[in-house]
This record gives structure tokens, sequence and C-alpha cells, in this order.
């Protein structure tokens, strides 16, 4: 009885919050930090609390549905930095990289998936399994034309990405016979973001990070110059629709300056 009270009550809170943004324009890009598994897991009771990535990992679809629904059609998910990569252990490290294999690569591959995949990061950093499976899903979506664009941030790290950006930059410019200080009164911002990993991607006007943490934790560092945040105490497995959409009530209520 009071299971089924709450579930009308969710149900309720959820129509009005939706009511709310009904004439409200959505972000065109949302970029999410995937946080809390482990610790949603140690709540929940599990004793593997590794198994919290799996959780998380099936969560993706979900919140993909809620973006493709109110027309969002840019989402950017960190799911594992440089950091996590070479310091966590290694039985977790490979718990989450068969997670993204198996539960968040391979759906991607259906025919009814709207999804186009990008990626950003450092494959090498990436087991042989992992980079195949990304990869594989990203040739196989690149034709899709429904214009929905999910980028993947694994083995990423935002400082690395800009370092790698300008030396891109200085490369290129070098092969067309550039000298150095050519290069720099050239030089600008559009630049060096053509040749981030988002290069051709709108910047994200939300960014979003469950958890509680109130940080970036080196997440499109560059992109986000300008992005509103919104950060909330649920853990990524837990995030609910209703925690969704409060996110994009916030985001309509704020008025961007974008620096100013």
């Amino acid at each position: 009885m009071i299971e089924a009270v709450r579930r009308i009550a969710y149900e309720v809170y959820a129509r009005r919050l939706r009511a709310q943004l009904a004439d409200v324009s959505p972000p065109r890009h949302v970029a999410m930090v995937m946080d809390g598994n482990r610790r949603w897991a140690r709540q929940m009771g599990f004793d593997d609390a590794t198994v919290g990535h799996r959780y998380g990992a099936e969560h993706v679809h979900e919140v993909l549905r809620w973006c493709a629904d109110v027309g969002i059609r840019h989402v950017t998910l960190f799911l594992a930095s440089v950091d996590n990569m070479r310091k966590r252990e290694s039985d977790e490290v490979e718990n989450l990289m068969r997670m993204i294999e198996e539960v968040v690569a391979e759906p991607l591959l259906r025919p009814a998936n709207p999804w186009q995949l990008h990626l950003a990061g450092r494959e090498d950093v990436l087991p042989d399994s992992t980079r195949h499976a990304l990869k594989l899903a990203e040739d196989a979506t690149s034709g899709r034309g429904g214009d929905f664009h999910l980028t993947i941030a694994v083995g990423y790290d935002g400082r690395e990405e800009i370092v790698s950006a300008v030396r891109a930059l200085l490369e290129r410019e070098a092969r067309a016979g550039a000298t150095l200080d050519d290069v720099a009164q050239r030089l600008t911002a559009e630049a060096i973001a053509a040749h981030l990993h988002t290069g051709g991607q709108p910047d994200p006007d939300l960014v979003i990070r469950t958890s509680g943490e109130r940080r970036m934790s080196g997440f499109l560092l560059w992109q986000a110059a300008y992005s509103e945040l919104y950060f909330c105490d649920v853990y990524w497995p837990g995030f609910r629709k209703i925690d969704f959409l409060r996110a994009l009530r916030s985001y309509a209520a704020r008025s961007r300056r974008f620096g100013a």
C-alpha cells in the first residue's frame, strides 16, 4: 500500500515537472558525470561495490531515452578518466571496461537505437577489447541520420585533451611550412577547439554531476567554460527521471551570461 502511494506521488510530481517545462526549449547539449556507482552499491547492501558499475551502465540507455524524449540531441557521458584507469584496482577497472563493452556499446548497434556514437579520450589506455567494441559501435552508427549524437568520454582527461589539441595544431601548421611565429600570430580559440576530441560539436549547455561531488574532475574543461552546472546528491544508478527534470527546470530558470 505504501509503495503504491509512493508511485502515485512520484507520477504526479513528474507530470508537474513536465508541465513546467512544456513551453521551455531544452538545452541543445547536456553532459553528465556519472558518479557514485560504487557508493550506490554499498548503500544498497551489495558486498561487491563494483556491482554498481553494471547498474550504472544499464542506466545509461534509460537516461538517453529521457534526453531524446525532451529533444536533447547531443549528450556527452563521462565514463572513466585516465586517473580511474591508472589508480583503481585492476579487477575493478576490468569490470568497468567489460560493462562499457557489453552494456553501453553493444546496445548502440541495434538498428532501433537512434544515437550516433563519438569517442573522446585516449585509446591507448583502453584494453584492446574495449577499444574494439567502442570503435565498432562508432563505425556502425556513423551513418545514422537522426541527428542524435552521443559522446562517450573514457580514458579521458581534459587537460591532456587541450595539450593534444595544441600539439595537433602545431604539427599541422609545421607540415604546411609555417613558423612558430606565424602560428603565434594566427592562433585563436576556435583553431584549438577544432582539434579537441569534440571538434565540430556544440559545447555543452548544461553539465550534470551526480553523487553530491561539486567539482569538474577534469571533464570538458575547455568546452564547459560557459556551461551551466547542476550538482545533485543522488548516486548515478539512483538518478531518477524527476532528478533529470529538476536539472532541466534549474537550467530553464537561469539567465545565461556566457562569462559576462
